[in-house]
């Protein structure tokens, strides 16, 4: 039988890991005022000492205006002292620190990030829903260089590598995107113009990046609709970012303002995400429109790895795998295939100490039913499994009930 690669040493640039697994970078919702708390300590606290190679904490914005939610991150200054303190707890459970920088670019509110939201080109988001604004030239350079600045506020706080976000039409990813990329300058038309601003982006990042921090990029595989990036132009883009010397893809898909279960899979429980809305006009627009904007997209394990495939054979770097791992036989496939690296989400909230309870106790598979109802909150409130909340609300209760039974 062939020996397994899980539990094996992987190097990422400058960073060495104790074994092959990453936390993936799924929103926690678990930073009241845009700044770390003790939730979210406890929570990448546990993770580590549950065996991860690396735990990534994630969607810190680069600037205020690109915060999507008032529980998110917003990577500055003041925040130091709080993110050195989760740092310092995952390293001394062995683990390394990652941080995800992204900016949300048109998935925003004028309440949340100080303007109104900025885009590639001037339009309206349904899915906010909010009108945006196309980015000038002087903020487009401004942005780039906040990403490079962020690079050096993840160093002083003690984490070992940044992942950038440039995918998930997020604002990398609205630029690289024709679906939302209508511009008619050096920044839109051709693909090659498009990429314009991601390549900015990562420049200002590998030169802050030095020698001692790892660089992971998350890119799209699929934007997941027509009129999005296809594979074709997806695979162009990854070759693209490994020639600005990153350290590592994370591959993955979908797009939050289009196709928001590509990049998760399954069904959207929506009483449970309007159960905790706090705003009237958008609970009940939820319930009413929801079902017809947030398709289900059919989970099945290891969603993404026939796509994943043809990264790795078009590409070098190393590869980071995501989506949909919550058995052993899984991730020992992906890994036999030549990704260095998986990375987990959900797996992890239902069993932060999944990769030890593989090592230590031969556990195949986590405890995860893929309900969504961790995905359906963390809009909200901070993420959770369903399992470990106590006093669920009936209707919640009778959701998941009918998701497990249509099953």
């Amino acid at each position: 039988m062939k020996e397994s690669l899980l539990f094996t040493p992987c190097t990422i640039g400058p960073l060495t890991l104790r074994n092959r697994t990453i936390r993936a970078a799924a929103f926690e919702g678990m930073a009241a005022g845009n700044a770390p708390t003790d939730l979210l300590y406890n929570y990448h606290r546990q993770v580590a000492a549950g065996g991860i190679g690396m735990t990534t904490l994630a969607y810190a914005s680069v600037t205020r205006s690109g915060l999507s939610f008032p529980h998110q991150l917003w990577l500055r200054k003041e925040i130091i002292p709080g993110l050195r303190r989760i740092t310092d707890a995952i390293h001394a459970e062995g683990a390394a620190a990652s941080i995800q920088i992204g900016h949300c670019g048109n998935m925003s509110h004028k309440a949340i990030c100080g303007c109104t939201p900025l885009s590639a080109s001037t339009g309206f988001n349904l899915y906010s829903p909010t009108f945006v604004r196309g980015m000038r030239h002087d903020e487009i350079v401004d942005v780039a260089k906040a990403f490079g600045q962020a690079v050096n506020l993840a160093r002083e706080a003690g984490f070992d590598a940044v992942e950038v976000h440039a995918g998930h039409g997020y604002l990398i990813s609205q630029f690289l995107s024709p679906y939302t990329n209508h511009r008619k300058d050096e920044y839109g038309g051709s693909l090659e113009n498009r990429m314009r601003f991601m390549k900015m982006c990562l420049d200002e990042v590998m030169t802050a990046a030095g020698n001692d921090m790892a660089v992971l990029v998350k890119t799209n595989m699929s934007d997941g609709f027509r009129g999005g990036l296809e594979t074709d132009d997806c695979i162009e883009v990854a070759r693209n970012i490994e020639q600005c010397g990153v350290h590592a893809l994370v591959l993955s898909g979908g797009f939050v303002s289009k196709a928001p279960m590509y990049v998760m899979r399954g069904r959207m429980p929506i009483r449970s995400m309007t159960y905790y809305m706090k705003q009237l006009w958008l609970k009940w627009g939820v319930r009413m429109a929801g079902r017809w904007m947030i398709h289900d997209e059919p989970f099945r394990e290891a969603y993404f790895y026939e796509d994943a495939l043809k990264f790795r054979k078009a590409l070098k770097l190393p590869l980071v795998y995501v989506g949909g791992l919550v058995s052993r036989e899984k991730i020992d496939m992906v890994l036999d295939s030549g990704f260095e690296c998986v990375a987990m989400a959900r797996a992890l909230i239902n069993e932060p100490d999944f990769v030890n309870r593989m090592k230590n106790e031969g556990e195949m598979r986590c405890g995860c039913d893929h309900v969504n109802y961790c995905i359906a909150r963390m809009y909200s409130i901070e993420m959770a499994c369903h399992k470990h909340v106590q006093n669920l609300p009936n209707c919640i209760q009778k959701e998941i009930k009918r998701e497990l039974e249509r099953r």
